[in-house]
C-alpha cells in the first residue's frame, strides 16, 4: 500500500468554521479514517500545518487537536509566508479560512508559490476581484476550489434526487427561510455567536455578502440558472458589543430578503436574518411546490407531499383549524450514509490534486456567488430589478 502524503497550509484555522468544520470534522476525520482510499494499492493522507496571525491560539489548537489524531501536536506556525514557501515542510495545497477582505493577499501569496488553493467563500466582496482572484490561478495553471459545502448536505441531497426522479411534476417556486438570533454581546450571559466582522460592512461583513454567495450554488445547481433578482436589506440592530466587550456601529446589512427569477421561469424567494427567532424545522428550511408535489428540506431531513395526500383546506377564521397539515407529509428515507458536507469537498479536492480528477466547485464559480450578492446590493439601493450578466468564461484550463 502507497501513501501519498498530501501537505496542507491551513490558514485562519483558529476561528469557528477553520477548527470545526474544516480541521476536526474534515481534515483530521480523513486522517482518522486512514486517510482517502483509492484503491488497494493508494491512500492520500494530508498533512497540515496550521497558520494564522495569533501564535498563541495556533498552539493551543495544535496541542488541543493533534495528540488524539497523530500522537503528537499538529505543526503550526505565525509565519505564513515561510510556510508557503516551504521553509517548514513541502505542502502542495494552501486553504484559506480567513476574513475576506484578507483572502486576495494570501491567494496571490500561494499563486507566487505554486500553491493548489481552495478557500471559503465569499472569494472577495466584488465581482471584478473574484474573477481577478480566479485568473490569477487559471493563468498560472494552479488547480483551485471554493468551499460549496451545502451542496451535500443530507437534505439537499435529497432534494436534488427528487428533481431528478421528476416527483415535483414542473417546479412551480422555491422558498427559503434562513436565520436565527445572533446575541449582540449586551448581557454576560448571552454573548454573541458570530465575529463582529460580520457586522461591519467596512470589514467585509454582512448578510448579502455572506450567504447571497451559499445560495448562488445552491440554485445555480439544483434548481437551474439565476436570470434576474430583486432585494431588500436592513441593518436592524445597528449597536452591538464586540470581543473587548465594547460598542460598536453595525454598519452591514443583518437581514436580507430577495425574489431570484431563473431563466426557465421559476421563482425563488430566500429570507435570511440574523434578527429572528426560529419557530421552524430548522435553520434553514426549503420548501419546493411542484404541480405534481411539494418537498420541505432542512439541512439533514426531506419531507414530501405528493398529488394524492394534498389536503383540501377552505378558508374560515370562525372555527379552529380542523387539519392537521403536518400529517400528509412523509420523511424521505436514509438511503445511504451521509457524511460530513465539508469533509466530502475536501476528499474530491483532494484527489483532484492527487489524481487530475475533475472538479468544477473553482474559484470562478465561486465568484458567481460573489456577483449574485454584489448585484443584491445594487438592487437594494436602487430599489429595482437587477439582471444577472453571464461571467466571462476561464482564461485558462486546469
Amino acid at each position: 500500500m502507497k501513501i501519498r502524503n498530501i501537505g496542507i497550509v491551513m490558514n485562519g484555522v483558529t476561528g469557528r468554521m477553520g477548527t470545526n468544520q474544516h480541521l476536526i470534522r474534515s481534515i483530521l476525520a480523513i486522517i482518522k479514517q486512514g486517510g482517502v482510499k483509492i484503491s488497494d494499492d493508494l491512500t492520500l493522507m494530508p498533512e497540515p500545518i496550521l497558520t494564522g496571525r495569533n501564535e498563541n491560539k495556533l498552539k493551543h489548537l495544535a496541542e488541543t487537536h493533534g495528540p488524539a489524531v497523530i500522537g503528537k501536536p499538529l505543526k503550526y506556525t505565525a509565519d505564513i509566508q515561510a510556510a508557503v514557501d516551504g521553509k517548514f515542510d513541502d505542502t502542495e495545497i494552501f486553504f484559506d479560512a480567513s476574513g475576506t477582505l484578507q483572502r486576495a493577499r494570501f491567494i496571490e501569496m500561494a499563486v507566487k508559490a505554486g500553491k493548489a488553493i481552495y478557500c471559503e467563500k465569499p472569494t472577495a466582496v466584488t465581482t471584478d476581484e473574484a474573477i481577478r482572484l480566479a485568473e490569477l490561478a487559471e493563468n498560472a495553471g494552479l488547480k483551485n476550489g471554493v468551499v460549496q459545502d451545502k451542496l451535500w448536505l443530507p437534505g439537499f441531497r435529497k432534494l436534488s434526487t427528487l428533481k431528478q426522479q421528476g416527483f415535483f411534476g414542473k417546479i412551480l417556486s422555491v422558498r427559503a427561510e434562513f436565520g436565527y438570533w445572533v446575541f449582540t454581546g449586551e448581557v454576560d450571559d448571552q454573548p454573541a455567536q458570530r465575529p463582529s466582522w460580520n457586522y461591519r460592512e467596512e470589514d467585509g461583513g454582512g448578510m448579502m455578502i455572506d450567504m447571497f454567495c451559499h445560495w448562488r450554488y445552491v440554485i445555480d445547481n439544483i434548481f437551474g440558472p439565476v436570470k434576474s433578482l430583486v432585494s431588500y436589506g436592513s441593518i436592524d440592530i445597528d449597536k452591538r458589543v464586540d470581543e473587548q466587550g465594547d460598542f460598536y456601529n453595525a454598519t452591514a446589512d443583518d437581514s436580507a430578503y430577495a425574489i431570484f427569477l431563473l431563466e426557465d421561469g421559476t421563482v425563488c424567494q430566500f429570507n435570511s436574518s440574523w434578527c429572528t427567532r426560529v419557530r421552524r424545522d430548522d435553520l434553514l428550511t426549503v420548501q419546493v411546490d411542484g404541480t405534481d408535489g411539494s418537498a420541505v428540506a432542512t439541512l439533514r431531513d426531506c419531507y414530501v407531499q405528493d398529488m394524492s395526500m394534498t389536503p383540501k383546506p377552505v378558508w374560515n377564521p370562525d372555527i379552529a383549524q380542523p387539519i392537521d397539515f403536518y400529517d400528509g407529509w412523509k420523511r424521505v428515507p436514509d438511503n445511504c450514509e451521509y457524511d460530513n458536507a465539508f469533509k466530502i469537498q475536501w476528499e474530491l479536492f483532494l484527489r483532484h490534486v492527487a489524481l487530475d480528477e475533475s472538479f468544477r466547485w473553482t474559484l470562478r464559480e465561486g465568484a458567481k456567488g460573489v456577483q449574485l450578492a454584489e448585484l443584491g446590493v445594487q438592487s437594494w439601493r436602487t430599489r429595482q430589478w437587477v439582471d444577472l450578466p453571464a461571467l466571462e468564461p476561464a482564461t485558462a484550463s486546469v
